[in-house]
């Protein structure tokens, strides 16, 4: 596959009470970004675990995101700024295994910010086409290990 019909496969998880109702709104403002971002509803950012990101990679995704309330406003007081020190060590975790640790990004938003949201998938998107495919999907290495690992 060439980098000029590269689709990136993008995940994004999405805080219930900010985040996603700015996917909403940014949908019902019919504003358009990439149909390769896929959202997941999580009810707070804070339940987003580092073997979620990490699971999201090794299972194929090229770039992974997450979304959550502004600093200051989770809904359950500081789920956001526990997840957004996991999302930096599992771009440090990226890093060491020499995959690029910018397929992770944590943002954000409130619910009024659906015109941010469409924003933030194109940007990701345009990143991860610049990066091209994920390292760990045709990886043979990556593959044997992963087979190895589940017996």
């Amino acid at each position: 596959m060439t980098t000029d019909n590269f689709e990136p496969k993008i995940l994004a998880f999405c805080c219930k009470y900010c985040a996603y109702a700015a996917a909403d709104l940014a949908g019902s403002m019919r504003l358009s970004y990439p149909s390769n971002v896929k959202v997941i509803q999580v009810p707070c950012t804070g339940r987003v675990d580092i073997t979620y990101l990490l699971r999201a990679i090794e299972d194929g995704a090229d770039g992974v995101y997450v979304a959550g309330c502004l600093e200051g406003e989770c809904h359950f007081l500081a789920g956001n700024l526990r997840t957004k020190k996991r999302v930096k060590y599992v771009k440090k975790v990226l890093a060491d295994l020499k995959i690029e640790p910018e397929r992770v990004e944590m943002f954000n938003l409130s619910s009024a910010m659906g015109p941010r949201f469409a924003e933030i998938a194109n940007e990701m998107t345009d990143r991860i086409k610049k990066l091209g495919p994920s390292p760990i999907k045709n990886n043979d290495q990556c593959k044997e290990v992963k087979h190895d690992c589940s017996r």
